[in-house]
């Protein structure tokens, strides 16, 4: 069903129930996110996509559209909000960006640049995690997780459909964890799945890295802006 809602004062026509950060990128208004892929359930685990739904803060990805809806996307006190929460991941985790093998296609460093991240506000944790490394064709780099639980969720073993990642303890003491066996049944195109899927540097694939010369790496040649619009307005 045809319904019409407001986005930052613009009247928009989209189907009932149509995720609302869908319904914003189909009218071309940019939302970032780290957690949500379009097709796939809501997962609301990063909250960068928060926007005000009729006066409530909302994550986007989990709000369907309902007639007569008024969202703020740009408000300045909602973008400030979107970047704080962008701030606190990167303080959370170790995020070298130069020296990551995911530079260039990383979608929280592209989310940094695209809210006008300089510098965190937050005191940095420096926190460690010792690196996964056993299976034969991952590797993990917990320091740069930020637990938006994609792997966690999508990506399963093909055979049983058990799940190849998780989310081990709780608070400051949380990190991934790999089922090592499950991990090495993996085809090559499904660890590449995996690995794309990761949107930071925390998934990677063994004997692969710095393949992509600067200049020709993902968010070098389109911003994460550009790619999220066409990609959802296909």
């Amino acid at each position: 069903m045809s319904i019409e809602i407001t986005i930052d004062g613009q009247a928009v026509a989209c189907e009932a129930g149509t995720p609302l950060i869908d319904v914003a990128a189909d009218n071309g208004v940019y939302i970032p996110s780290l957690c949500y892929v379009r097709g796939k359930r809501c997962l609301g685990t990063c909250r960068i996509c928060s926007v005000r739904v009729d006066g409530n803060v909302m994550a986007a990805c989990s709000v369907p559209a309902c007639e007569g809806m008024q969202v703020e996307v740009s408000a300045p006190q909602i973008a400030d909000l979107r970047k704080a929460l962008v701030e606190i991941l990167f303080v959370e985790g170790n995020h070298n960006c130069p020296s990551c093998e995911k530079s260039g296609r990383c979608d929280l460093q592209a989310v940094g640049y695209e809210i006008g991240m300089m510098v965190s506000r937050f005191p940095y944790r420096f926190s460690k995690h010792p690196r996964e490394v056993r299976a034969k064709n991952i590797w993990l780099e917990r320091d740069r997780c930020i637990f938006c639980q994609r792997c966690v969720e999508f990506v399963r073993d093909r055979e049983g459909g058990q799940k190849i990642f998780s989310i081990s303890q709780r608070g400051d003491r949380a990190q991934i964890e790999l089922d090592i066996g499950l991990a090495d049944a993996m085809p090559p195109d499904q660890v590449r799945e995996a690995v794309e899927l990761c949107p930071v540097g925390c998934i990677l694939e063994k004997g692969v890295g710095y393949d992509n010369p600067i200049g020709q790496r993902r968010y070098e040649t389109r911003t994460l802006r550009q790619r999220t619009l066409e990609v959802k307005q296909k």
